[in-house]
This record gives structure tokens, sequence and C-alpha cells, in this order.
């Protein structure tokens, strides 16, 4: 018999507090939407949306239920998630959190899973833009402003991002506003501690909100020669050794970045470093602008 060690972090208080205030049991789209809800109310939430299949989601949230199946605090049985321990986590809960909890029973309580659809749609339509079943949930005048709301320029820029301080959902976002088709990935090795910027979870996530998903590590840096960099002085040597070992001898690789930018006219270089001085996508990005005939912007974002 396995055992698992209980991390019980606040955010999920939050989750199992929802569903104790629903009776214990919530279908998945409606936890979802509720749980959404209850962010609007909090001046620093606990959990982040993005426009998924059928509006608003979670992957964290998605991932914590999942987590606290293994501690017998929630089950999955069918469609509904269900709360299946004993303890009382409304009341443990901050103030702010509770009150947003029970106004959102109180103003929401009595809603079905198609009538929450309906009103997160039409109150947030952002949240709607990748749902498929907008335009059959919605009047033809709401429906154009979910179609509104969807970013979309054609300019072509190359941008670059780094995860570092953001949540999944806060990363994609930002790709999805600055309306990014394909997502390039230049880490060496596609894998991180944080929860959704490995390679399987961020392709995953691109691939759910319309956005190609490219790895490249040969334009990355070996994680034996990222130690030990505690001043600039240590990334500029580094960025200096990159130029010189690695861009220099991988202009195919950037070609194919160039290649992607034509037909695709916005892409995103991503790293793990929010700082652009201490990050090598800075320099690829620079790299490749001074090909011949590149004429495009580049923006940090």
């Amino acid at each position: 018999m396995k055992h698992y060690i209980c991390i019980m972090y606040y955010r999920r208080k939050i989750l199992l507090a929802l569903l104790e205030a629903f009776d214990n049991k919530l279908d998945k789209i409606s936890l979802q939407k509720l749980l959404m809800l209850v962010s609007k109310q909090q001046q620093k939430p606990d959990y982040h949306f993005v426009p998924y299949k059928f509006g608003c989601y979670s992957f964290q949230a998605a991932a914590d239920l999942q987590t606290m199946t293994k501690y017998n605090q929630v089950a999955l049985q069918c469609n509904d998630w269900i709360k299946i321990d004993n303890e009382k986590y409304l009341l443990g809960l901050k103030d702010r959190d509770r009150q947003a909890i029970r106004y959102v029973k109180q103003t929401y309580g009595s809603k079905t899973s198609d009538e929450l659809i309906r009103i997160t749609y039409i109150k947030y339509p952002q949240l709607a833009i990748n749902s498929v079943i907008a335009k059959n949930k919605l009047t033809a005048q709401e429906y154009k402003k979910v179609v509104d709301a969807k970013p979309q320029s054609n300019k072509t820029i190359l941008f670059t991002i780094g995860y570092e301080g953001l949540s999944l959902e806060e990363y994609i976002n930002k790709l999805i506003v600055n309306d990014v088709k394909v997502l390039c990935d230049v880490r060496k090795n596609s894998y991180s501690m944080k929860f959704g910027f490995s390679k399987s979870q961020l392709q995953a996530a691109c691939t759910g909100v319309g956005i190609e998903f490219v790895h490249i590590p040969q334009l990355g840096i070996d994680s034996d020669k990222r130690q030990e960099l505690n001043t600039q002085a240590d990334y500029d040597k580094l960025f200096s050794q990159y130029r010189s070992d690695i861009l220099s001898q991988t202009k195919t690789y950037q070609d194919k970045l160039i290649d992607l930018l034509v037909k695709n006219k916005r892409i995103a270089l991503t790293c793990f470093e929010a700082n652009i001085y201490q990050c090598h996508r800075k320099h690829l990005a620079e790299s490749i602008s001074n090909t011949d005939g590149f004429k495009y912007e580049i923006k940090h974002i």
C-alpha cells in the first residue's frame, strides 16, 4: 500500500471549502466556473484561469484535485468531484476568502452547469474565446462579444518570455494576449520542478489553447554551465561563451526560427529567467535579428 504525506497548501483549502459550501459535490465544469468566480472576489487569487475548451480552466486546480484523491480528501465519481473527508475547511479560511465563497454560493448556488457556462461566458467573454460550445450556448450578439475578445494582430513580432514567477495560467495568458501562434522552447533540458513547465505539460497546455509548441534544445545551454551564477558579470561571461560556442554553430536552427516567424508572424522564444539580461534567449533573439533580411520587431514580454 502506498502512503502519502499530505501537503496542505492554502489554495487546496479553497477548493475543499468550495466543495463543502456546495454540499460536498460539484460537477467538473461547475467547479471550474465557481472557482473562477471565487477568484474574482480575491485580491490575490489562489488560482488563475485560461480560456479553454469549455471556458475558464485552471490547470493547477485540476492537478490539485487529482493529488487530493491520493490523500482521500476528494473522489471523482463519473463527472462529479466529491469531498469525502470530514474536515471543515470553510471556517478555517481567511475572512475575505470565506466571504468570497459564501457570496458565490448565495449568488450562484442554484445555477445549473449550463447556466454557469452562460453566466461566465457573458461576464468574461475573454475566457470563452477557445470554447468549442460557445456558439451553441450564446445568442448571436453574445457570441460576437466572445469573437471580438480574441486578440488578433497581423504584425510580425519575435517575442521572448520567461516563466519565472508566473503560474502556468498567467504565462499562457501572456501568450494569448500577445496573439502568439508558436511557442519555441529553447531550453537545453525541457524539464522544470515548477508545475506546468516540463515539456509534456507545457506542450499540452499550449495545444489546449491553440498555440503550437516546438522544442529546439540545440539552442539551449547545458545545465552544468549554469551553476555558480551569482553576479551579472557571471551571466555576461556565460553568454559570451554561448555566442561564440553555440550561436556561431547553430545557424540551421536559427534559420528554422526565422522560417517559423515568417510563416506564423508571431512566435515566442521561452526559457526560465524573468530577467532578460540573465537569459540566453536575449542573445538568441539578437543573433536572429542580425540575419540578412531580418526586419521584424523583437519584444520581451
